[in-house]
């Protein structure tokens, strides 16, 4: 059934029973708003409690005999294969509301599907999916004159490295992380590393999902150990949900596990680094600072000497190589001898 047939049926229905009785009319509103999507179910006697509490006054005979004519109108599904016997919206059954969604209330939701999608757990995207239809609809109807419409075409994301496709990932591996980690649940990995092999991990305790530009990472736990390990999410290539809970791991943070550069791949303690870049390649570091504890001095050349405390990364290193002969890195003596081992091999291939 359609959005346009159900509420032309909703239409009928409040016709039909506005004529006899609004008390009954407002009841059943109320039922379809508490019924839940396939897979999640409701029982009759459920229903009947939610409606006590809202001062409806219905037997389990009356509310069955509801559901039953609704289910003439509504994409209703009823389960007889149990008792009590449950009843649920069809999977595909359109978003029911009222009032309709508004192009602004679209908007948002199209932009939550775009950019947090991955940072939703399985059942809040599943509820939300109805949303995303319905708000797609919404704007491919709204007329060209709508401002809130035109946003989606006004507003970008643009990576400050050279963006890269993401890669292909098991969508029911990923529902089966994010189960776990919601769950606080252990997981049983297949895990295809870099050269091809796999590894079986059989108990694996999920502490948080990072995004890290197209990437998404499992960190974790393996069986007995204490040391937090990271697993990219589209080389899991099985997951298996175990009911035993996860250990979690005592004054765990993702954000002091980000802070410490393990996401950057850490080579070292933190250092002081001490670098001098000319050609206004480091202005941007006024505004946007590598570190709290940064200090810029502006020479008289016009270059600038950048100072701070930072962690030892690749991507450091990266993001210092990225400037090219508009940087030159002053200390720590290790970053630097690194810095210009690997120009002189860069320098030897373009030789």
């Amino acid at each position: 059934m359609s959005q346009g047939s159900a509420s032309c049926a909703l239409a009928d229905l409040i016709w039909r029973n506005m004529a006899t009785n609004q008390h009954t009319l407002l009841r059943q509103w109320h039922m379809l708003r508490l019924i839940p999507r396939h897979p999640r179910a409701i029982t009759v006697r459920e229903i009947c409690s939610y409606l006590e509490r809202e001062e409806f006054a219905v037997s389990i005979r009356t509310v069955q005999r509801d559901l039953n004519e609704l289910s003439e109108v509504f994409p209703l599904l009823p389960d007889y294969s149990e008792k009590p016997h449950r009843w649920s919206w069809q999977p595909d059954a359109p978003n029911f509301d009222l009032p309709g969604l508004a192009v602004p209330e679209a908007l948002t939701f199209k932009l939550v599907e775009q950019h947090l999608r991955h940072h939703l757990p399985p059942a809040a995207l599943d509820a939300l999916h109805p949303h995303f239809l319905t708000a797609e609809k919404a704007l491919s109807n709204a007329t060209g004159k709508q401002h809130s419409k035109a946003w989606l075409d006004k507003v970008r994301t643009v990576s400050q490295v050279q963006p890269l496709l993401p890669p292909a990932m098991d969508e029911t591996c990923q529902r089966t992380v994010y189960d776990a980690l919601m769950q606080d649940c252990q997981l049983t990995l297949k895990y295809r590393k870099r050269d091809g092999s796999v590894s079986l991990y059989e108990a694996v305790h999920p502490l948080a999902v990072v995004q890290r530009g197209q990437l998404l990472y499992l960190v974790c736990t393996f069986g007995e150990y204490e040391d937090v390990r990271t697993l990219a999410l589209h080389r899991i290539v099985e997951a298996d949900k175990r009911y035993e809970p996860a250990r979690r791991q005592p004054g765990f943070s993702i954000d002091r596990f980000i802070e410490s550069g393990q996401m950057g791949v850490r080579t070292g303690d933190p250092i002081t680094l001490k670098a001098v870049f000319t050609g206004g390649a480091g202005e941007h570091l006024f505004e946007t600072p590598i570190s709290k504890t940064q200090a810029l001095a502006t020479l008289e050349d016009g270059s600038l000497q950048l100072t701070a405390t930072v962690q030892h990364t690749r991507e450091l290193v990266w993001w210092l190589l990225g400037f090219g002969a508009n940087v030159t890195v002053l200390a720590p003596a290790d970053l630097r001898r690194e810095m210009k081992e690997t120009t002189r091999h860069m320098a030897a291939l373009y030789g």
